[in-house]
């Protein structure tokens, strides 16, 4: 059938075979896990089942993804073939969280009060601009940069849940950005999400998503850390700062806004009472800025006392807050800081619930700009009280649910304040695997040793049936996995250090580049790319390094464009890269992928195991070295070298679970000293 339509198609059973699976899913309810190996083409394994089932039973079936990549791939390429191959009327649409559109009446609504400060200038004069060029008013087509003028589109996005659906059609007569993205996700087949606005939405009860009983999730090995990003919280001093600046004064902000509309609508006597009021919520407000600074700076004291003089370092510092944290004799200063703030927080909350009452009889008057008044302090109220519900839990009363931390940014700048769920399959059983009639969740790795076990636990999906189909490519042919057994251990630093220095240089040297290096670290990257870049550009090969400024997708393009180039990557290379043909040709695997043991997250929910490393960090690093594997072989054209230089997968009992994860290649054992000629010579060169 495709074949058809596109010359360059290629029959594969693995995919047939996905695609049956799912349609039987869909038509049966059935809950199934489907690994598909790289190059079966899972999206349109799912999309053409999808389609059909959706179109004939006049149904919707929700597609979630973890990346915008593959979003833009199924919007842009996939899902335009499935519609001209199959013929049928599918409609289709794409839904992002309500804060990435913008909201043309809050715009206006800003835009005639006036701008208070040159960030708000700079983003009505980029607002006005950019709304002659769109039609589609997506926060990702345009340049919002720095958490000022992330507040200030804040106030500008279609954000405000208070707004309905109605109330918005009656205001805005259907031109909202926002409202139209909602009306084409109800009226669409197949509606193409992100797992962070899936699982917002099931937290927040549905406010946004369709109803839908059918689901895919692609990417789905991320959906526990996704998960866990959408159920968490985090604030800094900064944040609270600007909640309160976005509250204001008599003079200022919505509470200044509400007095100068109430003039004109309440008598004196009802206009004397809001003002009182107001002023009393403004000396609150100040008296509760002035204790949320004393607050993070006896944070900051405890944690700088806990380090015992010991500096921070170039990066980040993740401090989990625990039970026994809270019984040292400093952590009181912390408490008796909050407990201050909290004296001025509790009155304010209720002066805002009488205002927001004030606000509420306003309205009848009819005024749009007393709804959006009434809206921005519902708004305010609902984050002021997030604030004191999760930083009563950090500092007093913690949840045995949550994962608790702080995080000080290496020059000080900031401190942050975070709290995450311990567990996320009890909320997958309820909303997803119990509530939809059939899901399907895919990826190219969720097994661990052949086994499904692993995932099923972290998501609760013991009752989904399974189904793994291996990749079409004959890696046999394509792929020499290489490992030194001459290399120092990661344990030995300096020596593992000096030897993937060296080994770099001469097997880049002897391949002409072509090379991506996958690190656990990004001080080791740092250091590594140091040492190799001169060597290289002495024989013509540059060195692109993550972090140098430029976005991994630039990073990206510019490799693939680069004859004789490497590319040295953490995290975020280790999946998602798709670099078909000789440009890619050499991968390097410099460490085994295990997370930080001390992550506050890792660190909590590797004390709910009896053997947390073989039992949780061994599974997760298995996964996460499967995906760094698969960036190599992209279709059946291709040919290339896997090299992994951590001797561990060797020497140790559990190195051998990461070699039979991998698909059956060529695998040579041998010196360091020896890669650069069998690289050389499998490749052709």
């Amino acid at each position: 059938m495709f074949s058809k339509h596109f010359p360059h198609f290629e029959h594969r059973q693995e995919q047939v075979e996905l695609c049956e699976n799912i349609a039987t899913a869909l038509s049966d309810g059935l809950h199934i896990l489907a690994e598909a190996g790289t190059g079966v083409g899972k999206s349109l394994a799912y999309l053409i089942p999808a389609a059909i089932w959706a179109v004939e039973n006049n149904t919707r079936v929700v597609v979630s993804t973890n990346t915008i990549n593959l979003q833009d791939q199924l919007i842009n390429k996939d899902i335009p073939d499935v519609k001209q191959v199959l013929d049928l009327p599918v409609k289709t649409a794409v839904l992002k969280g309500r804060n990435n559109y913008l909201c043309p009446r809050r715009l206006e609504t800003l835009r005639r009060k006036g701008p208070e400060t040159a960030d708000e200038v700079r983003v009505i004069s980029k607002m006005l601009i950019w709304l002659n060029e769109t039609e589609e008013g997506d926060l990702s087509e345009i340049n919002i940069i720095g958490p000022a003028e992330r507040a200030i589109w804040n106030q500008i996005s279609a954000s405000d849940e208070g707004c309905s659906t109605e109330n918005c059609l009656r205001r805005m007569g259907g031109v909202c950005p926002f409202y139209r993205a909602k009306q084409a996700a109800h009226e669409a087949h197949i509606l193409v999400v992100n797992h962070a606005l899936l699982l917002a939405d099931i937290a927040t009860g549905n406010r946004v998503l369709p109803d839908y009983d059918y689901l895919i999730i692609d990417e789905g090995h991320h959906l526990e850390a996704a998960t866990t990003s959408a159920l968490s919280f985090r604030v800094t001093q900064p944040d609270m700062e600007r909640t309160m600046r976005e509250l204001g004064g008599t003079s200022s902000g919505v509470l200044g806004r509400m007095l100068t509309v109430a003039r004109e609508i309440l008598n004196q006597d009802q206009y004397a009472a809001l003002n009182e009021i107001a002023r009393n919520t403004t000396d609150k407000a100040s008296i509760f800025q002035n204790y949320v600074k004393q607050f993070f700076i006896a944070i900051d004291t405890f944690l700088e006392n806990q380090r015992e003089g010991k500096r921070l370092g170039s990066y980040s510092q993740r401090v989990r807050i625990i039970p026994a944290t809270r019984t040292q004799p400093d952590w009181s200063d912390v408490e008796f800081a909050w407990e201050d703030a909290l004296k001025a927080l509790e009155p304010m909350l209720g002066n805002l619930e009488h205002v927001s009452q004030a606000l509420s009889e306003m309205a009848e008057s009819g005024l749009e700009e007393i709804e959006d008044l009434h809206s921005n302090l519902t708004n305010i109220y609902r984050r002021m009280v997030e604030y004191q519900n999760n930083l009563n839990a950090l500092v007093f009363d913690p949840n045995e649910e949550q994962i608790y931390w702080a995080e000080i940014s290496p020059n000080k700048r900031y401190l942050t304040l975070e709290a995450a769920p311990l567990h996320i399959g009890h909320l997958m059983e309820k909303y997803l695997w119990h509530d939809k009639s059939s899901i399907v969740l895919t990826s190219a790795t969720l097994t661990t040793n052949g086994e499904f076990n692993y995932i099923q636990d972290r998501l609760s999906a013991y009752d989904a049936d399974t189904i793994a189909l291996g990749s079409p490519y004959d890696f046999e042919r394509s792929t020499l996995l290489y490992i030194p057994d001459n290399i120092p251990e990661p344990s030995d630093r300096h020596g593992h250090q000096r030897a993937i220095e060296r080994g770099l240089i001469n097997l880049c040297k002897a391949t002409g580049g072509r090379t991506l290096a996958l690190f656990t670290s990004y001080a080791q990257l740092q250091k590594t790319s140091r040492a190799i870049s001169s060597p290289l550009s002495e024989q013509g090969i540059v060195v692109y390094e993550q972090g140098q400024g430029a976005s991994p997708h630039a990073l990206l393009e510019s490799f693939k464009s680069t004859d004789q180039a490497v590319l040295l990557g953490t995290r975020a290379f280790w999946e998602g890269v798709d670099v078909p043909g000789q440009a890619l040709s050499v991968l390097a695997i410099i460490k085994l992928p295990f997370s930080v043991p001390t992550d506050p997250v890792i660190a909590a929910r590797a004390e709910t195991f009896e053997n947390p490393f073989y039992e949780y960090n061994i599974p997760e690093a298995i996964l996460t070295f499967r995906q760094g594997f698969g960036r190599l072989i992209r279709s059946h054209e291709d040919h290339g070298v896997v090299a992994i230089f951590d001797k561990r997968v060797l020497t140790k009992q559990y190195g051998r679970m990461f070699i039979e994860s991998l698909p059956e290649c060529t695998v040579q054992i041998g010196r360091l000293e020896e890669l650069p000629r069998e690289a050389a010579n499998w490749l052709g060169v």
